[in-house]
């Protein structure tokens, strides 16, 4: 399914960008944004994930370094079957984490110092259990690609704006094309598809990691106990985050109210805790052993 999702994702950045191209420079600018969303998607496909990483200052540690969160993240490998990713640690004191990557032989954990701070053992190894599940799940290419998509967007909109400024693109055949109307639709518009579109992505995918965490580790309250502790801290040391990549996080952190919430990356906390809790009582009445690390 996620398979289905990246080529569906990558077919409509093409879409995308050849209409923008169309409004902002006619049938040459058409051709040149069809052109640069091809190469887009091959470079999102290879190399988003470094983009990312690069972007967050994330450093790769080798196990003398972090030797626990390495015995953590090789044993969650191990029980799931699939290669060690590449660790990295943001140097940041606000607690979260993000896996990236195209697949689960090509994958990267990524925490913040600060999560190592506040987390116990138990609670650290949910958090990477959860990040594992969007590994083995291949959720990690598609929210990579997402951000770089989102990112693209933005810049599509700008590019129209300059457009706008200087009397825009395309000769004669502007008017055709409903004129300033038509790329302001285009510039209100671009920036709030992106945002509809990490939504889509990331809600579901997120409550399928809690679930995949619980089941591998059988301790839905361990990462219920963790998601409370970072959405608590994520309020108290707001994170420099970009709104592109703010889906890829555990916990989101961007900070956002009212409205802001309504195009929130990440499903409400409070239903998340809820279903781990479910979980735990379902797993307790199944007799489950809950799993250290």
């Amino acid at each position: 399914m996620n398979i289905m999702k990246t080529f569906l994702l990558m077919f409509l950045m093409i879409v995308l960008f050849a209409a923008a191209g169309r409004y902002i420079g006619g049938e040459q600018g058409m051709i040149m944004a069809l052109l640069l969303a091809i190469v887009m998607n091959v470079f999102s496909y290879w190399f988003s994930d470094k983009i990312v990483l690069a972007m967050y200052r994330a450093k790769p540690v080798q196990e003398q370094d972090q030797p626990e969160l390495f015995r953590i993240v090789r044993n969650m490998a191990v029980k799931e079957n699939i290669p060690m990713p590449k660790v990295y640690v943001i140097d940041t004191a606000t607690p979260n984490a993000f896996a990236t990557g195209r697949n689960p032989q090509h994958a990267a954990v990524a925490v913040t110092g600060g999560i190592m701070d506040i987390l116990n053992e138990q609670e650290l190894t949910a958090v990477i259990a959860h990040e594992m599940s969007h590994v083995l799940n291949r959720d990690i290419l598609i929210s990579t690609i997402a951000a770089t998509f989102a990112g693209a967007i933005t810049v599509l909109a700008r590019i129209g704006e300059f457009a706008m400024i200087f009397g825009g693109m395309g000769g004669r055949d502007r008017d055709d094309r409903g004129g300033g109307l038509g790329m302001l639709f285009m510039i209100i518009l671009a920036p709030i598809a992106a945002i509809l579109i990490q939504l889509a992505i990331s809600r579901s995918r997120e409550y399928l990691a809690d679930a995949g965490s619980a089941k591998i580790t059988h301790n839905p309250l361990a990462l219920a106990s963790a998601l409370k502790k970072l959405e608590e801290a994520a309020k108290q040391v707001p994170m420099q985050a970009t709104p592109a990549t703010a889906h890829m996080f555990i916990v989101n952190p961007l900070r956002g109210e009212g409205l802001a919430n309504l195009f929130s990356t990440h499903p409400p906390m409070s239903k998340r805790i809820a279903l781990l809790e479910k979980m735990d009582q379902e797993q307790k009445m199944a007799g489950m052993p809950k799993i250290i690390s």
